[in-house]
């Protein structure tokens, strides 16, 4: 069972992001634990596509996207989507598709996002990559992460909700 940590009342600012985007990860794996691949496939907000694998899997690619491709500048090629399927890491989960998989991809990509956010001393350095013709800063990053996981935790909230009537916070 994933376990999730809150964040400390008084730390420094890089603390206060990393422990943040932490808990809202741990917040998305949370939603996800105990379901069946079926059940996590489950589109259960009609009509919307979304699924737990498929956000899970969308994660994955943000992570892979801001802290590899932009932060670092690394040509890293996409997991679950391609130029002529732009939404697969959402749209193409089928029944089948293995949560268990979903989530070792998107532990293993977070595991590299910490080591580059470790490696960096300063927060407000800028990427080596661009996003729109624009460098942002590890900082702005950061806070643009705990703002996209803590939307599609609420998005997780509705759909295990709707699967097996799991709540939480």
């Amino acid at each position: 069972m994933p376990e999730r940590v809150d964040p400390e009342y008084a730390a420094d600012e890089r603390t206060t992001l990393v422990q943040f985007l932490d808990y809202y990860r741990e917040s998305l794996h949370l939603k996800a634990a105990g379901l069946s691949d079926a059940q996590a496939a489950t589109a259960s907000c009609p009509p919307s596509i979304l699924t737990i694998t498929g956000l899970i899997r969308h994660m994955t690619e943000v992570e892979r996207n801001w802290f590899r491709r932009c932060f670092r500048g690394e040509a890293v090629p996409p997991l679950y989507y391609d130029e002529e399927h732009l939404d697969a890491d959402l749209d193409e989960v089928r029944p089948d598709t293995s949560l268990a998989a979903a989530v070792r991809a998107w532990r293993d990509e977070i595991a590299v996002a910490d080591g580059i956010v470790a490696s960096v001393g300063d927060p407000g350095e800028l990427s080596t990559g661009t996003r729109h013709g624009q460098r942002p800063s590890l900082r702005w990053i950061l806070v643009h992460m705990i703002e996209e996981y803590a939307r599609h935790c609420g998005h997780a909230d509705l759909l295990r909700e709707r699967i097996d009537g799991v709540v939480g916070d």
